[in-house]
């Protein structure tokens, strides 16, 4: 189009934001407390502001126009004027070029200076002072889109909860290396729609991939200034845009293909979202969308004095949900990415912050009930990490039904029992079986409980078993930064070490770990390479390290094929066998006309736990009886779900433990399926009779499956 545009039209208040409709682009932007509004329009550059245009028209506190001139590819930003008075909450500065809070695509990347700050750096009176520098030449510009794609006929996979396997990777770091990647595609959408990415991930048995952020986001003044980013990304600024990091064609229907290109081969496309607090950070921090467009209406401010931020996140700022047009754009928000970008569900950061109410945690907050009754996104997968950092935050287990939660007491037991930790077989048992203690009470299934032992957040699982203590020296913060309480064993040795009986014991809490994880009710997340063996060095915060430290290598030993054998073996016995992936709990009794119980709990000699044995605190060894038989569930068409009947035996003791198999009324023969202790997980010659002691290893796991008799 040409610059300047000479027709400015009233427009209309919806949609909110920039949107082309085939003839030219209404713009609208709310804003209660504004007295002026400006339009800015770059040339295509983005590096000349070619235009200012004022938006007269103003309805329901929502400032709008219509260009008929404008087309996509139109670079724009704001400028919004109004009283600066950090007191009262109120952090106008039309100096400062503003991101627009519906923008669909915003390209280039914050160029630091003090300019980006509303208020004079190293002033006496520090935010209390005002800065009239023009800051655009460092911003990003949004920029309109054509929405237009051809889906074709895209369906969701809509896998069900009990059959997911979700894969949580970032989208740069899984294919940087990956050598069949195409180097130009590498580290983008388009690389993680690529054939070599998506056969890994069929092989391994994944069906839903979780993606970290990838909202636009900002790499944070001090991370840029010590040589380092923010490769997490969990610092938004824009709620609608794919950030262009990950973009190879810079245009935003390769996210699309991407999700696309999924769907194809029937996996899901999860979203790891920040809606909790945006990137401007607390009353010292700069000015680049929602502090200048609206800071009262956007952000949560301290009740008796408004220049400071309620911070629930760690972050500096938490944004206002009770603010009815900010709740309304994280809706919106949640269902483009939806019903533009048709993605599968969303895994939801801080998700305690949501839920506020004022300043408790209420699992009926408005946010809820409109999630519930909505449509579109109550037909979509919703995970809460169920935590912030206010007071009464941590809440798993209280979230409403109908949402998966991620279970980090699954993480606890599971690796305090396998580092040898006595005493926990009765937590251990509630964690395998689907955390019924955090999620029966409320009607919900096993598998609202999301299992992990690791995540991006911390340890890899080869750096769990490698390390005692955090190594974070790379972070530039004095290894200070990133949890003390990892629950990790080196097994001997800090670190890398050529001894082979450590690294055959790593090897084998590798294997421990992850058949735990999946044999265990609920639902299964994996984190990126931990199949393969990766690791950070040590380093469990790895969030600005966009390097080799985070960036999945590709390029594998002996011991990480055997292992990514070993794992896709694993998840296939999961897909094969029902029993492992109920979507009710047990029942601990035998169904009508059965006289053998759905579950049973061993004791080493064989014989049944009883109540007070789960107290010992000197127990370390576990055995489980899964009735197939017994299920009582049904499939889609209502017909009875049966399955093979299986004993898993546990030992995370230093010794080996003869292990007596349980006698059932019916004579029976034990098959032996997978023991972690074999390298390949294989048993030779296991075949044992009912009655007969298996010989289970020193920090082993074992499977076996009833023989059916002829």
């Amino acid at each position: 189009m040409n610059l300047p545009v000479t027709a400015v039209w009233p427009g209309a208040p919806t949609p909110r934001g920039a949107t082309w409709d085939g003839e030219g682009v209404n713009f609208a932007l709310f804003s209660e407390h504004a007295e002026r509004v400006e339009l800015c329009l770059f040339d295509p550059s983005g590096r000349r502001e070619v235009q200012r245009i004022e938006l007269r028209e103003q309805t329901n506190l929502v400032w709008h126009c219509y260009l008929p001139e404008a087309r996509p590819g139109l670079l724009y930003g704001y400028r919004v004027h109004g009283p600066y008075d950090p007191a009262n909450g109120h952090r106008f500065n039309g100096n400062k070029l503003l991101i627009e809070p519906y923008a669909k695509d915003i390209v280039g990347q914050v160029r630091w200076s003090d300019a980006h700050f509303s208020y004079k750096i190293g002033h006496r009176t520090q935010d209390l002072s005002f800065d009239r520098r023009d800051n655009h030449a460092g911003m990003p510009k949004c920029r309109v889109i054509d929405p237009a794609f051809t889906w074709g006929d895209d369906k969701a996979p809509n896998i069900p909860w009990a059959d997911m396997v979700i894969y949580e990777t970032h989208v740069r770091g899984f294919t940087m290396k990956h050598p069949e990647v195409p180097p130009a595609l590498r580290g983008t959408y388009a690389g993680l729609a690529t054939a070599p990415v998506i056969d890994h991930l069929k092989r391994l048995g994944v069906t839903s991939i979780e993606l970290m952020p990838v909202h636009a986001f900002i790499n944070d003044r001090h991370l840029i200034e010590r040589g380092l980013t923010n490769y997490w990304g969990y610092n938004s600024i824009g709620f609608f845009a794919p950030d262009h990091r990950y973009s190879s064609s810079g245009v935003v229907s390769e996210f699309k293909t991407m999700v696309k290109t999924f769907h194809s081969h029937g996996m899901e496309v999860i979203l790891d979202v920040v809606y909790n607090h945006t990137a401007e950070g607390n009353q010292l921090g700069p000015t680049l969308s929602f502090r200048g467009v609206d800071n009262a209406s956007y952000y949560r401010l301290v009740g008796d004095n408004k220049r400071y931020y309620m911070d629930y996140t760690g972050c500096g700022n938490t944004l206002d949900l009770q603010q009815p047009r900010m709740l309304q754009l994280i809706m919106d928000s949640l269902r483009y990415w939806v019903l533009e970008m048709h993605v599968d569900g969303f895994r939801f950061d801080l998700a305690s912050a949501l839920a506020r109410e004022l300043h408790a945690v209420d699992k009926l907050g408005a946010f809820f009930d409109i999630l519930l009754q909505d449509p579109v996104l109550s037909q979509v997968k919703l995970i809460a990490e169920p935590w912030d950092l206010g007071e009464g935050g941590y809440q798993v287990g209280n979230f409403p039904a109908g949402w998966g939660e991620w279970n980090d007491h699954y993480r606890d037991t599971m690796r305090a029992h396998w580092k040898g930790e006595s005493g926990l077989i009765g937590d251990f048992a509630s964690r395998l079986t689907g955390s019924s203690d955090f999620y029966q009470h409320s009607g919900r299934k096993p598998y609202a409980s999301v299992n992990f032992i690791t995540a991006h957040d911390g340890f890899t699982l080869h750096d769990l078993v490698s390390y005692n203590g955090k190594h974070n020296d790379a972070n530039c913060e004095d290894n200070r930064d990133g949890t003390d309480n990892n629950n990790s064993w080196n097994c001997g040795a800090e670190g890398p070490t050529d001894d082979a009986g450590i690294n055959a014991l790593r090897a084998r809490q590798k294997r421990n770990m992850l058949a735990t994880l999946f044999f265990s009710q609920g639902v299964p997340m994996l984190l990126a390479g931990d199949e393969m063996g990766r690791t950070q060095g040590g380093n469990n915060n790895a969030y600005c390290q966009d390097n080799e430290t985070s960036w999945v290598n590709w390029e594998l030993s002996d011991a990480d094929r055997d292992f990514l054998a070993f794992v896709q073996r694993v998840i296939a016995l999961r897909r094969e066998h029902p029993v492992f992936r109920r979507r009710n709990f047990f029942h601990g009794s035998a169904p009508e006309g059965s006289l053998i119980k759905d579950i049973h709990w061993l004791k080493p000699d064989g014989n049944e736990m009883n109540d007070h044995e789960w107290a010992h605190s000197y127990a370390q060894c576990l055995g489980v009886y899964l009735s197939g038989e017994a299920m009582l569930e049904r499939d889609r068409r209502g017909r009875p779900v049966h399955d093979d009947n299986f004993v898993l035996l546990f030992n995370s003791h230093h010794e080996n433990i003869d292990f007596r198999l349980p006698v059932l009324p019916k004579a029976c023969e034990w098959q032996s399926v997978l023991d972690t202790h074999v390298a390949n997980g294989l048993q030779p010659d296991g075949v044992f009779q009912g009655g007969d002691a298996y010989p289970l290893e020193s920090r082993s796991l074992a499977l076996l499956m009833q023989r059916k008799q002829s």
